[in-house]
């Protein structure tokens, strides 16, 4: 970020039955519809593989994944490669910051009304003083591992479906901002929201969501509810990662957060567990940001509340 336990079938269901108490109906669906599938579970075993190939990249490159820098673009290869695999239309685009080729990797699933595209990303870029596993190969492995679990489930949204992977972000958005800048307002206009990721397995994590578009907003405060995890909204970082560019173009925006360099207080300690007074990750932009530097039920439990918001934002 640039800054100045599953329980998926609980969540959803407690959701469903909030629903129909109330008398609603699940949303997208017309009346007499069956629900809409479920998202599948996204595992943690896979979501901290994919963090383990991060490490090893930035180990064999400097010690980093940072822009311009040949762990960054050994990292776009690796969630390419995965993507391309998987039956996504996969697109480099590059640009130029501080005097350095950069990239964004952008996957598009096929199918869906090309009309109405929600998107979801995450920076994949690290800063040059360490491997950013948790700033922010926490977001890029569970966007990874989410767009995997579309095509297993050879899932067909309504919506199209498009991830992303961007670069230079800790150089200030630059290449979510030339994405957006380079898209016309047609292509802009056809984005029905974008959900970013930036640092979701903080090693004191606290649960932080994003109060910018009301509906993506209340798609995960809903889940986490139905998991019983108090939400707090997100502040720390607000406007200072990739959804910036997209919510000043007019796209409305949403996404997830663990904190970063701030302290966690009292009253968040005894809501969360961890330690009040500490950084929710002290390894902040350092060298001890590596594979040690994760909460794994944070980790685990932000994954599926991205798997959650794109099946239920996509139909």
């Amino acid at each position: 970020m640039k800054l100045s336990v599953s329980g998926r079938a609980t969540a959803a269901g407690a959701v469903a039955v909030a629903l129909l108490l109330t008398g609603g109906s699940i949303a997208g669906a017309s009346p007499g519809a069956q629900p809409l599938a479920a998202a599948p579970d996204i595992p943690l075993a896979n979501v901290k593989a994919h963090l383990s190939q991060f490490q090893s990249i930035a180990t064999a490159n400097g010690g980093n994944r940072a822009h311009g820098r040949p762990g960054f673009k050994a990292s776009l290869d690796y969630v390419k490669a995965k993507l391309d695999a998987a039956g996504y239309t996969t697109t480099i685009q590059q640009f130029t910051s501080s005097g350095r080729t950069g990239y964004n990797l952008i996957a598009d699933w096929p199918g869906g009304d090309s009309d109405q595209v929600l998107m979801a990303g995450s920076h994949l870029d690290g800063v040059t003083s360490g491997p950013g596993i948790n700033d922010n190969g926490s977001g890029s492995a569970a966007v990874l591992e989410t767009a995997l679990a579309v095509s297993r489930a050879a899932h067909r949204p309504a919506k199209h479906l498009r991830f992303a992977w961007w670069g230079a972000e800790e150089l200030g958005l630059v290449g979510s901002r030339y994405y957006v800048n380079n898209l016309s307002s047609a292509n802009r206009a056809k984005i029905t929201g974008y959900l970013n990721f930036d640092m979701i397995g903080s090693r004191n994590a606290g649960y932080f969501v994003y109060d910018d578009d009301p509906t993506i907003e209340k798609t995960f405060k809903d889940y986490f509810a139905g998991l019983g995890v108090a939400t707090e909204i997100e502040t720390e970082g607000d406007g200072r990662s990739d959804h910036a560019p997209f919510k000043s173009a007019g796209v409305p925006v949403g996404g997830l957060f663990t904190g970063a360099s701030r302290a966690k207080t009292s009253a968040q300690a005894a809501k969360w567990g961890g330690t009040a007074g500490q950084s929710f990750d002290r390894c902040y932009h350092s060298s001890c940001d590596t594979t040690s530097n994760i909460n794994d039920t944070a980790l685990d439990r932000n994954s599926d509340a991205l798997a959650h918001a794109v099946w239920e934002l996509s139909d």
